[in-house]
């Protein structure tokens, strides 16, 4: 067999890897000027090659393949026709997959083909990263918790220009193209936005040949696969590993150890040793990611936990203790078991940090080793900003910040003012999110037992930073100095640290003619740097002066007791990871403009007066590969035929070109063609997944997204609710008159331990239930919950929607994402002025969105209004209440679901999210969006409109941004 694409040489755990392609290897050029490198494997074996037998499911009939696989193919002669890549598949088919022989059906022919895929993306991966370390450039790294990848196989053949080729071998293999790409299940990565977003940014990273890599943990059984009974939602593992995942290489050669517990000694010179705990290794599985039309195909490496067999209890074993045997391994393998496990016991707590920690410490550990490599013999600690950057991706990845510090003086033997220094000018953080519970904390006992060294290092920044704090503002004002420790420091609820209460005392009894001009931290030990006056004055003069001055102190201090920090001891004390993130980063960005404006206004607001340079913007995007070339290759080449190039797909800026076709009526008729072929899709999928009939002559109304109070899917189903009253209150030509037939589809996961947003879940599948089989209704309203909902079922209701819902609380959203992909595909928007809202409505034209509802700037006065009880409800909201507590739709009790919307205080009441507010205005708006929607020509040029103003949220737009503002790093195409 020919030599493997990257070199099987071992390497020590801890040394960076490097493959190097020891095979000779050519390319060839296909019209796009790409060299794209495939390679048939020669068997070393003299038998005789056994023949293939594969299924024909168009004929039912089987089909003998008598060619026998090339023992003549090399990389100097393959061509990337369909014939060669058949032959590449059936190799993989006979010798490489865990089916039986003899058949070819669908889950082998999708393994076969996807190992096919890896084989080419293998070469210009080793040969991305070859060249990277040959020139020694600086990359970024992403730290994420999540990545929501969706399925592979499209994605890469198309990145590769290879999907004709691909298919049409399949053809001939007796498959089809799209049926083999279903068999592949969607990588369990992530949930919503956040892991999305990381995704498409490593699409973009890489077909703009940015220098990058990904950084992930690999969960086994993901967050659930949701399910949809009577009960509502349930939850079971996800099994996207159960048939193996070929787009992966696990690393043996590549692990680390990762530590938690024991404890930390001093050792000579003032050096610190963790000791003791418990350990793990954390082993590294590698994804590529291609780039669009390029050869950069960048890594994603996944860290999953590696238990060694003397880790099994052999004797518990034997002795009938099966549980104490497995204990050990369990404790460890279970670290990446499950995303966001529940975190409502300490044990929930634990295990996420562990995940956290995991996470940051093989990677840097990873990254460190690397960067070593890349340095050779002499290792410049100062130049390392200079190759590394770290973007952590939301608070999750917070403990990379104390876990540098650690291996910089630790493990380097740097001093702490070089570690800081270096820290301080590698990270940066990106805020998801203005919510409070999101904004972690976790309890200082809990990283004391579990972290004790990096406790350690997050108390000396606290300390060094309210030093800071102090040097910037003085101790003229004591009141001022508490408020700003109070929202600023990391510790939450934690007493000063004896030097400051010491330094602020001693600055209060010093001569008020004494500045303090700097305050310096030099190990335990405090000192202020005090500037003398220059003498301008006489010395009688001045020696009067002091003697003034020592009295009026004396005075003072018989007056004063000595200043306190105070704290509450019946509150706990915290870490406040994204207060350490603003402190250690070297940039701190929002994701969407009205969202970067309140992250600098209200959340770290004091973080902003101190360091206004910190603070940027950089909205959101997403991939226009994934999400409108492929996924909807309809519309796309109607775009192509109408722009006149489809440099589109890595420009979308000349989507724009649009807006001057938007009253063609041949563009019109061919745009409204293709919405409703895709429209017929969704249908079909629809019945599939759920069992509902719809009609795809209705509107499709859709809001997919994580389920959660602040994103209001409950105002979407009370607006439904409302609608299916008025229509059972009129007559049958009355309905057919007044409303505009919809079918309305919901989809997300509401969080296990979720309880409210469970019971919203189960209010919109039992409001279908009875919707959907009133037969007075029909197909005038449709309600339909799509369960488990993921990055392939959105692939296909986006395309098929027409309306699509972002009505978050104003101010609540940081951006969203689905809004860009929606907008992308010719979908008119209604929702509120939150996250990237703002920005679409501008780009696509207020006449083309749908606005309603209350502005970021009043949410805080009229929840002050509510709490005062001087609000009153719309008629129409007690009216849908009073319906839904009918009993209309079901047995189950929905008090507690229609009690959040009422009362004036309480947890859990009071309309926090302003449903009630905002529901009269969000149905005037759905009144507006049904008269738009009679218009159909009208409606047709709002779709137009959106997808040419959708251009400015490419996340290749974004990751610009990045590069060029915060990460500091240039393209690097292979020669």
């Amino acid at each position: 067999m020919a030599a493997l694409p990257f070199s099987s040489i071992s390497r020590h755990a801890n040394s960076p890897l490097h493959y190097n392609s020891k095979s000779s290897i050519t390319g060839f050029n296909q019209r796009n000027s790409i060299c794209w490198l495939f390679f048939i494997r020669k068997s070393n074996s003299t038998r005789a090659l056994r023949k293939l037998v594969v299924k024909n499911v168009a004929s039912d009939k089987r089909q003998e393949l008598n060619e026998p696989l090339s023992e003549q193919g090399t990389l100097d002669n393959f061509v990337a026709d369909s014939a060669s890549i058949a032959s590449s598949i059936k190799y993989h088919a006979e010798f490489k997959t865990s089916f039986s022989p003899e058949k070819f059906e669908l889950g082998k022919a999708y393994l076969a083909t996807a190992q096919s895929v890896c084989d080419s993306l293998i070469i210009n991966w080793n040969a991305t990263y070859d060249y990277y370390e040959k020139i020694n450039v600086k990359q970024a790294y992403y730290m994420s918790m999540e990545y929501l990848q969706g399925r592979a196989l499209l994605n890469a053949i198309g990145n590769l220009q290879l999907s004709g080729p691909y298919a049409e071998a399949l053809r001939k293999l007796g498959q089809n193209l799209e049926d083999v790409a279903n068999q592949e299940p969607d990588a369990a990565l992530g949930n919503g936005g956040l892991g999305r977003l990381a995704s498409c940014f490593l699409d973009s990273l890489a077909t703009l040949n940015y220098p990058a890599w990904g950084y992930g943990l690999r969960y086994k059984y993901g967050l659930f696969k949701q399910l949809i009974t009577k009960d509502g939602q349930e939850e079971e593992a996800e099994s996207w590993l159960e048939m193996g995942n070929p787009w992966e290489i696990q690393r043996n050669d590549v692990s680390y150890p990762v530590k938690f517990y024991g404890e930390v000694i001093s050792g000579p010179n003032g050096t610190k040793q963790w000791i003791g705990g418990e350990n793990i290794s954390a082993v590294a599985y590698d994804v590529p990611i291609p780039g669009y039309k390029t050869r950069t195909t960048i890594n994603l490496r996944l860290w999953s936990i590696k238990v060694s067999p003397a880790q099994f209890d052999l004797q518990a074993f034997n002795t009938g203790d099966h549980a104490k045997a497995y204990a050990a391994m369990n404790n460890a393998e279970k670290i990446c078991y499950v995303l966001y496990p529940g975190d409502e016991s300490l044990e929930g707590k634990i295990l996420r940090l562990k995940q956290q920690y995991t996470l940051c410490s093989a990677s840097l550990q990873d990254i460190f080793a690397r960067f070593e490599k890349r340095s050779g013999n002499t290792v410049n600690w100062d130049t390392f900003p200079e190759k590394v950057v770290v973007q952590m991706n939301d608070t999750h990845p917070t403990l990379c910040i104390p876990e540098l510090i650690r291996i910089l003086i630790d493990g380097k033997g740097l001093s702490w003012e070089k570690a800081w220094d270096i820290t301080k000018r590698t990270v940066a953080y990106t805020n998801h999110t203005v919510l409070p519970e999101a904004l972690e904390k976790w309890s200082l006992t809990l990283l004391q037992d579990l972290l004790p060294r990096h406790v350690e290092i997050i108390r000396r920044i606290d300390e060094e930073f309210i030093l800071e704090i102090i040097s910037k503002y003085g101790t003229h004002d004591l009141d001022l100095i508490q408020q700003k420790l109070r929202k600023m420091r990391i510790l939450e609820n934690i007493e000063l640290p004896n030097s400051v209460i010491e330094l602020i005392n001693n600055l209060k009894k010093a001569p008020a003619s004494e500045d303090v001009k700097e305050i310096g931290l030099n190990d335990n030990d405090i000192k202020a740097t005090e500037e003398k006056e220059d003498d301008e004055v006489g010395e009688e003069e001045q020696q009067q002066e002091e003697e003034e001055d020592n009295n009026s102190t004396r005075e003072d201090t018989d007056k004063k007791t000595e200043w306190t920090f105070k704290v509450d001891p019946n509150l706990p004390r915290m870490v406040r990871m994204a207060n350490l993130c603003v402190v250690g980063g070297l940039s701190v960005n929002g994701v969407a403009e009205i969202h970067s404006e309140i992250v600098k206004d209200e959340v770290f607001n004091e973080f902003y007066k101190l360091w206004p340079e910190k603070f940027q913007n950089k909205t959101n995007g997403v991939t226009p590969r994934r999400w409108i070339r492929f996924c909807n290759p309809d519309l796309s080449n109607i775009i192509t035929k109408w722009i006149g190039t489809d440099d589109w797909v890595t420009d979308l800026q000349k989507l724009a070109v649009l807006r001057k076709f938007a009253d063609n009526e041949d563009l019109q008729l061919e745009w409204t063609a293709s919405k409703k072929r895709n429209k017929i899709k969704v249908a079909s999928f629809l019945k599939e997944k759920t069992g509902y009939v719809v009609s795809p002559n209705a509107m499709f109304d859709v809001q997919v997204k994580r389920i959660h109070e602040y994103k209001r899917q409950l105002l979407n189903i009370l607006g439904i609710v409302y609608r299916y009253k008025k229509m059972k209150e009129l007559s049958a030509e009355e309905r057919n008159q007044k409303f505009v037939p919809r079918v309305c589809i919901f989809g997300g996961k509401a969080f296990a331990t979720y309880v409210q947003a469970k019971r919203i879940v189960k209010f919109i599948a039992d409001v279908g239930a009875t919707v959907n089989h009133d037969p007075e209704i029909g197909d005038l309203l449709k309600v339909v919950f799509v369960p488990d909902y993921n990055v392939s079922v959105a692939e296909v209701l986006i395309p098929g929607s027409e309306l699509s819902q972002h009505i978050s609380t104003a101010g609540m959203e940081a951006s969203g994402t689905s809004n860009m992909k929606f907008a992308m595909n010719g979908c008119v928007l209604i929702g509120t002025l939150d996250g990237a809202n703002v920005e679409i409505r501008e780009e696509v034209g207020e006449d083309n969105f749908f606005l309603f509802g209350a502005r970021a700037n009043e949410i805080a006065g009229l929840r002050k209004e509510r709490a005062e009880g001087k609000f009153v409800s719309d008629p129409r909201f007690e009216e849908v209440k009073t319906y839904v507590r009918s009993g209309v739709f079901g047995p189950y009790n929905y008090e507690e679901l229609m009690g959040s919307l009422e009362g004036n205080e309480g947890y859990g009441r009071a309309d926090y999210f302003l449903v009630g507010k905002d529901f009269p205005n969000y149905l005037e708006s759905q009144e507006a969006v049904d008269q738009a929607y009679r218009d159909q020509k009208r409606w047709t040029r709002m779709s137009i409109l959106n997808t040419a103003g959708s251009y400015k949220f490419s996340s290749d737009r974004t990751i610009h941004e990045y590069a060029r503002d915060i990460w500091k790093i240039e393209p690097v195409v292979l020669p």
